[in-house]
């Protein structure tokens, strides 16, 4: 312990009595948002570098089950708060139950979701505490004691460079994150973990703000979710060479993604955008189609599976992302690893999704005026 508690700069703060790393559930009619279990499978890795516990939030009504599934997860202890004005989310009720068990527990960390949601509220409580919050973060480390700073990384400078950011002078150190930039641990039903009932701080006739009603929107395109993208850039040269990627897309059983480029010049709506302004994506199979690969789109796709890239410039960024890498004119190579997937999907009688893996080790032969190239270190 004496190591821990040693200063080294003798201006800092005594931080000693803030431990443990805090992730917030968000969720929504009693179903949790999938980043809140990526955040704790995340907050695993720096709680253990810390040795202190990873601590969770429920928040809701009728949710002791996220509580039990927050165990599942890998949280060592949980803090519930049930109540029927907390059914659904109001900024100053759940912020109010975020701030008592704040100044209760003392976490060192606290996480959010990077969601409408999630970004709301660690905002308001940010500047109640008062603390700073690193906003859309991509990368999440520690250093490890006796400093314990929290390293929250995001692209900076129109998305050119990562930028870290530190808190220095203030407790808890708070973030937020995307979803499906980090991984959630296999659930385990058998584990075993503390939880704990706190009481709501509000009740209702003291919330002025009343929820009527929720309009959902339906059809709209959740990349998120998908398993197979195949997306494009400005190296399309416009909106007409989506419709060769959406041919691919349909053949695999995938969606169309897009670059922030080829969305700012109108070719498609913003709802297929990938990448820091866009969604976060983590894919078992990613296509990315005249796509230069700057910091600003591989911060929202790299944590693909598979990632599969083509483009006629055999020094362009992405193929550093690539498991794959085709070098040559898209408009020929795109349709021919379309024309095979289609064939060996009738020949065998196999599902899209099936064949992904088995076709991508061939495609890189189907054509004689593209160079394909492994990626020769992991990710």
């Amino acid at each position: 312990m004496a190591r821990e508690t040693e200063q080294i700069d003798p201006t800092m703060p005594d931080w000693s009595a803030y431990r443990g790393v805090l992730i917030v559930v968000e969720q929504r009619e009693g179903i949790a948002k999938k980043v809140s279990w990526q955040l704790l499978g995340e907050g695993k890795k720096l709680a253990a570098k810390l040795e202190a516990p990873l601590m969770a939030l429920v928040i809701g009504e009728n949710v002791t089950h996220l509580a039990d599934e927050a165990v599942a997860y890998g949280a060592d202890r949980v803090y519930l708060c049930e109540a029927a004005e907390l059914r659904n989310y109001r900024t100053r009720p759940y912020s109010r139950v975020c701030l008592k068990l704040i100044e209760e527990a003392k976490p060192e960390i606290v996480l959010f979701g990077a969601t409408a949601t999630g970004r709301d509220l660690a905002g308001a409580i940010a500047t109640h505490l008062p603390t700073g919050l690193t906003a859309d973060t991509t990368q999440l480390d520690v250093e490890p004691p006796p400093s314990r700073l929290l390293l929250a990384s995001r692209p900076a400078f129109s998305e050119k460079m990562m930028a870290t950011i530190l808190c220095k002078q203030y407790r808890p150190q708070m973030a937020t994150a995307r979803a499906g930039v980090f991984q959630a641990l296999p659930k385990d039903a058998e584990r075993q973990g503390e939880i704990i009932r706190i009481e709501a701080t509000m009740r209702e006739e003291e919330i002025d703000a009343q929820v009527l009603d929720f309009l959902r929107e339906t059809g709209k395109l959740n990349l998120e979710d998908c398993e197979i993208i195949v997306a494009g850039g400005r190296g399309l040269g416009g909106p007409d060479a989506f419709k060769l990627l959406a041919e691919l897309a349909d053949t695999l059983g995938g969606v169309v993604g897009a670059s922030r480029a080829a969305v700012d010049a109108g070719w498609i709506s913003h709802e297929h955008q990938v990448g820091q302004t866009g969604a976060t994506v983590r894919p078992k199979l990613y296509f990315a189609i005249g796509i230069s690969g700057a910091v600003q789109h591989t911060v929202g796709m790299s944590h693909a599976d598979v990632v599969v890239a083509i483009n006629k410039d055999e020094k362009a960024p992405i193929f550093q992302y690539a498991h794959y890498g085709l070098v040559g004119d898209l408009f020929k190579i795109v349709p021919a690893i379309t024309e095979e997937f289609k064939k060996r999907r009738t020949l065998f009688g196999i599902q899209p999704s099936s064949v992904v893996d088995a076709s991508l080790s061939t495609t890189q032969t189907q054509s004689e005026e593209t160079i394909a190239r492994e990626r020769s270190e992991a990710k």
